[in-house]
């Protein structure tokens, strides 16, 4: 769900610095989306970990964010800037792979960044949508709810 935010951000750094978008960029927005959704997954990947082990979907998802926010953007910086000698290389040799880091590193940048936020709260969506489907979750809450009102 990431990757239009970092087609975004692709789209933002060519303007940015006032590149023409060519097939290579398309090719470092390829790349970029593996970057991203391989974050996504670590996330998603953790939470899942956590759940197995006991832990309820808001604390797991809260968890997630925090515990993996630091490799994430490691990953991200580390990528961006390892791909800036190249965006400020003005030698006619390379000029025709600009575009491709400029797509990149600056949408590895922004989808990063939305990827922190926007995994951990659509996995917790996702939860509450299937909870609302599901019968046997519902049976649960509602028993909860009268066990509460009983004790009260």
């Amino acid at each position: 769900g990431v990757i239009p935010f970092g087609v975004i951000g692709s789209l933002a750094g060519h303007f940015l610095l006032g590149h023409h978008l060519i097939i290579w960029s398309l090719l470092g927005s390829v790349a970029m989306a593996g970057v991203v959704v391989n974050s996504g997954l670590v996330l998603v990947d953790y939470i899942n970990q956590r759940r197995k082990e006991g832990m309820d979907v808001m604390t797991a998802a809260s968890e997630a964010g925090v515990v993996r926010f630091r490799p994430i953007i490691l990953t991200s910086l580390t990528t961006y800037v390892g791909l800036i000698p190249l965006i400020a290389n003005h030698n006619i040799a390379t000029m025709m792979f600009v575009p491709l880091a400029i797509s990149l590193a600056f949408g590895v940048l922004i989808a990063s960044l939305v990827n922190l936020l926007l995994v951990p709260a659509s996995y917790l969506i996702l939860e509450d949508v299937l909870c609302l489907f599901s019968s046997k979750e519902r049976q649960r809450v509602a028993d909860e709810a009268r066990a509460e009102e009983l004790t009260t």
